[in-house]
């Protein structure tokens, strides 16, 4: 009887390798905070010697780093509005998956929250540029025409809705207090076009109001 051979495994390269353990890693941020994220988590978790994960991240700083730089990758992957639409619309399926990814990802997200408040200058330049993705995105014009007006005012103001959605989602996160998703959505969506109208930093752009 012939010799019986399984299917062949294929053979990842070094970037490909890295990847899957990024992968890895940000999925279980997802439940735990920043500092439980250890080499010694991702190598058993990976069936994997330390040694191999220090050849690929080099030390722990580097792996926290890589680490979170995927995962503010997916958030903004993750939220992006549609290409087209009513800008009220786009602004209200961006808002419904920002509260889903941080829901989802509760842990690793308030991490690279405190991280960035506190001092880490790595996770603040990582946090930044990840709301600036975010809050850069309101501004984009389509056929449909612009959300808001682009002013330095309005810039100004949508960096404080950010801060302030952010608050509000953490917050419900842990203590709902009754509020559904749907009007916690409905708030975030609904609160920027408010804010905007309320101190005149832009026009707001046509559509129905986020409900």
């Amino acid at each position: 009887m012939g010799n019986v051979t399984g299917p062949a495994r294929t053979r990842l390269s070094p970037e490909e390798r890295r990847a899957q353990l990024l992968d890895l890693g940000v999925r279980l941020l997802a439940t735990r905070s920043l500092d439980e994220l250890s080499i010694d988590v991702l190598a058993e978790e990976a069936g994997i010697s330390r040694g191999l994960l220090y050849h690929y991240f080099g030390n722990k700083h580097a792996f926290h780093e890589a680490v979170v730089r995927r995962a503010a990758d997916d958030l903004i992957a993750q939220t992006a509005p549609p290409v087209e639409g009513d800008p009220v619309e786009r602004l209200l399926v961006s808002v419904t998956a920002y509260v889903d990814y941080v829901v989802a990802n509760y842990e690793g997200y308030l991490s690279l929250v405190k991280g960035a408040a506190g001092g880490n200058d790595t996770l603040r330049r990582i946090y930044d540029e990840a709301r600036s993705a975010l809050t850069d995105r309101i501004f984009r014009e389509d056929a449909e025409g612009q959300l808001i007006t682009d002013t330095p005012a309005s810039r100004l103001v949508v960096r404080g809705w950010s801060a302030m959605a952010e608050e509000l989602v953490l917050t419900w996160k842990v203590e709902p207090n009754g509020v559904s998703r749907e009007d916690l959505i409905a708030i975030v969506a609904g609160s920027l076009p408010a804010l905007v109208e309320a101190v005149g930093a832009g026009g707001v752009g046509p559509g129905p109001a986020a409900e």
